[in-house]
């Protein structure tokens, strides 16, 4: 397990899914927001569910994440679109409604950062989300993320276009948050 000072990211156990399901998946504006597919109802036991881990993606590696005091289960997180060749990636989570606005959200992004830099050795990691996602936008600033730029209308959300935001981070500028 990853080890931040509030969450642990670690593997997702079948049980996991169940949970991730009902809290994040199942719940169309949750998701329609946090991703860029439309939503469709999904059985948390179909093979078809987006939550299921595929080890044989070396582009994605997603995690649980957990409460370090009782190792409860409050959410998910994920490097994806690994690119070896250029040392990059994208990041990002998704937090259950009762874990929100305690810290976790940056504790998981400082976490997925030292995977990403030190772990992997990658050189520059990037978040994309809608602009007006300040709880992402806070963690991911308070980690040393830039402002990059501003995709004007990019997501479709629920019948409106949203705007999105671009930012990224390079392994020389990160500072591991002190323990």
């Amino acid at each position: 397990m990853l080890r931040g000072t509030k969450v642990g990211l670690r593997a997702r156990h079948a049980d996991d899914i169940p949970v991730l399901q009902a809290e994040l998946y199942d719940d169309v504006v949750t998701h329609s927001r946090a991703n860029g597919w439309p939503w469709r109802p999904v059985a948390a036991d179909s093979k078809e569910s987006p939550l299921l881990v595929d080890d044989t993606k070396e582009t994605l590696v997603p995690f649980s994440v957990v409460e370090l005091a009782g190792g409860t289960l409050v959410g998910t997180a994920a490097l994806w679109s690994i690119d070896n060749h250029h040392r990059a990636a994208h990041l990002g989570m998704g937090l259950m409604p009762s874990a929100r606005g305690k810290g976790y959200g940056t504790d998981v992004v400082a976490v997925l950062c030292h995977y990403g830099f030190v772990v992997r050795g990658l050189h520059r990691l990037q978040i994309e989300t809608l602009a007006d996602n300040d709880a992402m936008l806070r963690a991911a600033e308070r980690n040393g993320f830039v402002r990059e730029g501003l995709l004007r209308s990019s997501a479709w959300v629920l019948g409106e276009f949203l705007d999105e935001v671009v930012l990224g981070q390079l392994a020389g500028e990160w500072r591991p948050a002190a323990a």
